[in-house]
């Protein structure tokens, strides 16, 4: 039996099956290897012997790309890019992909109903009565939603897909970013200060990146309504959760909802996460049917092209060809 042309490793998967993965790489005569463990040991070792990385959430360190003298492409299941090591695949050439918008509807869906969960205290009352505690004045007052204010830090796709949703229900919308501009949403753009000192939920859609790690932190935190929820549908690492911690204990900030974790998955026995006041769903926005299909059709699709010798879509290192030509004149 004829062995394939090339060799795909899938470092961690979220869904089941591979089906649709195989089905793809069988017409570009390529095989799936399924990593078994996701320490940086085992992949290294794998990624000797392929010809693409296709990643989840696995960490793919430097030590793993520069144990894969074939590699064509690293292709990311998601979005976000914090567990690749980017750079390293520039300096050798080779193309890092993601999924950009797969699953917009669905994460700007999640933070709204979070929001939503904490205006109207929804996880309190439901963690109270079903432990029998049948009470309406246990929670903290509540207020009209129409008419409050939600923060929203970083301005892509998901949250420009979010702005409308708010609005629709009457909230006000501010908004920061790092470059001030509000990407056509006609957004209040304010410094992340005045943000946080306005707001009475403030939904972080930011990446995760050296200058963003722990933006939320026990200094910002001072800034929130004592009044004020935190809602995270991006990246665990944005928020300093012991400080998180620290200020819900003083009671500087309402509560919080968080569908993100630093590390994931989290100890769920933490007090932060234990407490009334907090909302955790297990890094779930993203996932509905049909965005699993689009992001594991769109992921493995680049992965073939890059086989296949063509530039792959949504490229996020587009340096890679000066590195990829000095290379290949050497």
């Amino acid at each position: 039996m004829m062995s394939n042309r090339f060799r795909v490793l899938m470092t961690d998967r979220a869904w089941p099956d591979t089906e649709i993965e195989t089905a793809i790489l069988r017409g570009a005569d390529a095989e799936l290897i399924e990593a078994p463990a996701t320490d940086e040991a085992t992949l290294a070792a794998l990624a000797a012997d392929v010809d693409a990385i296709a990643t989840t959430w696995a960490r793919v360190t430097d030590m793993v790309i520069r144990s894969s003298p074939r590699c064509r492409i690293i292709s990311r299941f998601g979005i976000g890019l914090d567990n690749i090591a980017v750079l390293t695949a520039t300096e050798l050439g080779i193309p890092v992909t993601n999924c950009p918008d797969y699953c917009v509807s669905e994460v700007s869906d999640h933070a709204l109903g979070l929001i939503l969960a904490c205006a109207r205290r929804i996880g309190f009352f439901h963690w109270r009565t079903k432990r029998g505690e049948y009470n309406l004045r246990a929670a903290t007052t509540m207020r009209r939603l129409s008419g409050q204010t939600v923060g929203v830090v970083g301005l892509g796709r998901i949250a420009q897909e979010l702005v409308p949703k708010l609005r629709a229900l009457g909230l006000n919308v501010l908004a920061n970013t790092p470059s001030g501009s509000d990407h056509g949403t006609g957004c209040q753009m304010v410094t992340l200060s005045e943000l946080l000192e306005q707001s009475d939920f403030v939904s972080l859609h930011a990446p995760l990146v050296a200058g963003t790690r722990h933006m939320i932190n026990a200094e910002r935190l001072r800034f929130m309504k004592p009044t004020a929820y935190l809602i995270n549908t991006s990246r665990g690492g944005l928020v300093d959760s012991i400080a998180l911690w620290e200020a819900l204990q003083k009671n500087q900030i309402a509560g919080a909802a968080l569908d993100v974790f630093e590390p994931e998955p989290p100890n769920l026995m933490d007090p932060l996460y234990c407490d009334e006041r907090v909302i955790v769903t297990p890094h779930a926005a993203f996932v509905s049917a049909e965005s699993l299909i689009s992001m594991r059709t769109q992921a493995i699709e680049q992965v073939v092209q890059a086989l296949r010798g063509e530039r792959p879509n949504n490229v996020v290192n587009p340096q890679f060809e000066n590195a990829l030509t000095r290379i290949q004149g050497q």
